[in-house]
């Protein structure tokens, strides 16, 4: 498996191993201490849809939360992508892809006392079916467990996941929060129950104590936990007596109480101002950062028949009218990390795309000219008495879309911003009534961008349907099989590689920028680290 591990360039020296942290050694002989409470502060929780249930959120700060109080049957070097054991010791996959083995741990238990087996893993399986079905695929585990039928008791210890089709992203997936196991008995209530947190009970170090949604979540320390994967020095009990996740809208805020020490912890969503950073820098405190891995920020195109980008010759002099580096550079300051294709460079197999992302005014021009798009007196180009214009409708304004504005209009292209009301927001996939669209997907594996642009599988049929002709979405489509249908990692990255120059040599998806996780992390906080998927890890974490 290839991973290009990528960490953002700051001011300061950042430290992202494992065992590293802020400061270590700063205090007393160095050694981890025990007790207190570490104080997070987060973005607003997910305004339309709060939820703490493992199966069925994607809100990246929900997942963070509880990847540190409930454990997964595997886990995923952040450094190499590799898989590694945590609840279950070994596993094996069939020739065939069809059934994955797992022989567990004997000796795990859930927060609640109850013994984590193989029946319990087997009935998380079965309850994470029913939830597909009872949300109608509307929860984000749907998303990870394509093709899954059932798993079965072979032992006490071990269980075997049965599919009806191969999918060589299941191994990931049993990595993830979303397939985090829990007491089995959470599925005796409704999907609505479980995501305010009522009978959700991981295994993990920290139990959770209580999410009031939009407010706080707390999470506390468990007694006896032995279990933690080999991928943290501390595989036993937490250093922390307790965590305190709060929800704070201004990042100003945020950032002035890492600073004043109110907070231990600034996990804003998206990346600090350069003036930000700098003032924590300046405090002694520090920034930790990591590319999120899976989908890259990144712009999908409508071409459906009348519309503009139904023309090959004007998709590509779109993907050559987007500077990438003065896109990051702008927003996020000149050290920001420039995107080299559909996905963050902290994925698995993933391929540098950079060359061909060259910023190429001249050539976008050109591309234009010869596809008979002349330039007006206003500097928008025409075509039979049509101008070149591509509508990006948003749900809000926002300096990026501005800036893209502004570079398309420097070779003719007049880019429509405009604002969708919330009832358009939920419709304008759906009725097509867009040219322009942007999108994300976080996840350790490259198959996550298939949930996208692959109409079988995808969120949005209609975003997918659109996003490529019928042609082309069958070589997407092919191109997913070959790596999801083998078991060998060196087929899934040459069929995983040909995906990413076919997106960009057709100009079907149009990246914008890297998707970069940072913290503003005290200086008493010690033992920082990311997980695979860029969420906070706390085993290691301790405070002066």
């Amino acid at each position: 498996m290839r991973l290009r591990r990528f960490i953002a360039a700051t001011a300061a020296v950042l430290t992202l191993a494992a065992c590293g942290g802020n400061g270590a050694g700063s205090s007393g002989d160095g050694s981890p201490k025990s007790g207190g409470t570490l104080k997070v502060s987060f973005w607003p929780d997910n305004p339309t849809f709060s939820c703490i249930d493992p199966f069925q959120v994607y809100w990246i700060e929900s997942r963070t939360i509880i990847r540190n109080f409930a454990d997964s049957l595997t886990d995923q070097d952040p450094q190499t992508g590799k898989i590694v054991p945590w609840l279950a010791k070994s596993w094996e996959i069939s020739p065939d892809g069809l059934t994955y083995t797992f022989h567990l741990r004997d000796d795990v238990t859930f927060a609640n006392g109850k013994k984590l087996d193989a029946q319990a893993v087997a009935d998380n399986a079965a309850g994470w079916i029913r939830t597909v079905k009872d949300t109608n695929g509307a929860a984000f585990g749907s998303s990870y467990i394509q093709g899954l039928t059932g798993a079965t008791v072979a032992g006490p210890a071990t269980v075997v996941f049965h599919l009806s089709k191969p999918n060589s992203s299941f191994l990931q997936a049993t990595s993830t929060t979303n397939l985090a196991i829990t007491d089995p008995a959470e599925f005796q209530l409704t999907p609505a129950e479980r995501c305010t947190g009522k009978g959700v009970v991981g295994s993990g170090l920290f139990q959770l104590d209580h999410y009031t949604a939009k407010v706080e979540t707390v999470l506390t320390k468990r007694a006896g936990y032995a279990w933690g994967s080999s991928l943290s020095a501390n595989t036993g009990e937490a250093r922390l007596d307790k965590v305190v996740f709060d929800y704070v809208a201004e990042d100003s805020v945020r950032t002035g109480n890492l600073i004043s020490g109110a907070t231990d912890i600034a996990w804003p969503r998206n990346p600090f101002s350069p003036q930000d950073e700098q003032l924590i820098q300046r405090s002694g405190d520090k920034v930790e950062a990591r590319s999120l891995p899976g989908v890259s920020l990144t712009l999908f195109g409508n071409v459906s028949a009348g519309h503009p980008l139904s023309d090959p010759a004007i998709r590509k002099a779109l993907s050559k009218a987007i500077d990438v580096k003065t896109y990051a550079s702008t927003l996020y300051g000149p050290d920001y990390p420039i995107v080299e294709g559909p996905f963050d460079q902290a994925t698995p197999y993933f391929k540098s795309q950079a060359a061909k992302l060259a910023y190429d005014p001249d050539g976008a021009g050109k591309a234009l000219d010869t596809a008979g798009w002349t330039l007006g007196a206003d500097g928008i180009r025409a075509k039979n008495g049509a101008k070149l214009t591509i509508d990006y409708p948003l749900t809000t304004f926002n300096s990026g879309a501005e800036l893209l504005q502004a570079q398309l209009k420097k070779v003719g292209i007049d880019l429509r911003l405009r604002q969708l009301t919330t009832a358009q927001s939920a419709t304008y996939l759906k009725e097509g009534n867009y040219d322009l669209t942007s999108t994300y997907f976080t996840r350790a594996d490259p198959g996550a961008l298939q949930f996208i642009i692959n109409p079988e599988v995808a969120n949005s049929k209609a975003l997918a349907t659109q996003a490529a002709a019928p042609e082309e979405t069958a070589q997407i489509q092919a191109l997913f099989k070959k790596a999801l249908e083998t078991t060998d990692t060196a087929a899934a990255g040459k069929a995983y590689g040909e995906l990413q120059d076919y997106l960009i040599d057709n100009a079907i998806v149009y990246p914008l920028a890297e998707r970069v996780q940072k913290a503003g992390v005290s200086s008493k906080v010690h033992g920082f680290a990311f997980t695979s998927e860029s969420f906070l890890k706390l085993n290691d974490v301790w405070k002066e």
